[in-house]
């Protein structure tokens, strides 16, 4: 059993949850949580991490066994209650947290097309620093049909712990890649036939006036200033979103929100002609 915060252990646990460098360095990132330990991918957890308390529960022990990671296995450790507590970056532990392997998905995955010949619906986000947002915006891109997700370098680290609570999971499932610059993928997105948007309060057309049936990139930018005008001159067509009031803008994921959810509308309609052609 782990009983000191001065383990090498629980040093380096700190270091993963403290700096994005060291997340990076190692390929790993940390969860904390029943459900977030559940719905990881058994073959990505490096190692887990119990209190003490959490083993004197039938039903936590049989979740630990569902994965391959009960008490006594290689791949788990027991720690000290107090320790534990110490460890935690949550106000209430639930008494497990996980190491996670990181994973990349190549531009080339998120732009094929998805059954039924659905067509490849993305999200670039440049220089958010939310993890809050970043962490929403994935979450609702799962629930929205998004088939990729990718961050320029100057975004909040994807695996900030802040980020992953607030995918509530998504993490595992919705493919992202973080690249140096945006402007690195527009070529292939335009070979490619993907037709990008920026939100921008300059935008010629609302949102509902347009088409995201086909190849689409949805650019959203800092929560503060906007996209840049790089990008946004990059874009094919700049959209906006109606607002009332003496509003300016909506919050950054609140946005994205709205944007992903009216392709997954349009693309409903339209996978309902096709069931209705078919029949």
């Amino acid at each position: 059993m782990i009983t000191s915060m001065s383990n090498s252990q629980m040093k380096h646990i700190q270091q993963l949850m403290k700096k994005a460098k060291v997340r990076r360095e190692s390929g790993l990132f940390v969860v904390e949580g029943i459900k977030m330990f559940r719905e990881a991918p058994g073959e990505r957890i490096e190692k887990v991490y119990v209190s003490a308390s959490f083993l004197k529960s039938g039903d936590n022990r049989e979740i630990l066994e569902e994965k391959g990671f009960g008490a006594g296995s290689p791949g788990t450790e027991v720690v000290e209650d107090k320790v534990f507590r110490s460890l935690s970056d949550t106000v209430t532990p639930q008494g497990i947290l996980c190491l996670v392997r990181q994973v990349s998905t190549p531009l080339s995955v998120m732009l094929e097309s998805k059954g039924e010949g659905r067509a490849p619906l993305l999200m670039i986000l440049e220089d958010l620093q939310d993890p809050g947002n970043l962490g929403t915006i994935l979450r609702t891109g799962e629930g929205a049909g998004v088939t990729g997700v990718v961050l320029n370098k100057n975004c909040v680290d994807l695996y900030n712990p802040k980020v992953i609570r607030s995918t509530m999971g998504s993490v595992y499932r919705m493919p992202v890649l973080t690249v140096e610059d945006i402007a690195e993928i527009l070529p292939e997105l335009r070979r490619q036939g993907v037709w990008s948007y920026a939100a921008h309060l300059k935008g010629e057309r609302f949102y509902d006036q347009e088409d995201f049936r086909g190849k689409t990139a949805f650019f959203i930018g800092n929560e503060g200033n906007g996209l840049t005008d790089a990008l946004t001159g990059e874009a094919d067509r700049l959209i906006k979103i109606p607002m009332h009031g003496e509003v300016e803008s909506l919050n950054a994921a609140m946005a994205a929100g709205v944007l992903m959810y009216e392709a997954a509308r349009q693309r409903r309609g339209q996978d309902i002609l096709i069931s209705l052609a078919l029949h």
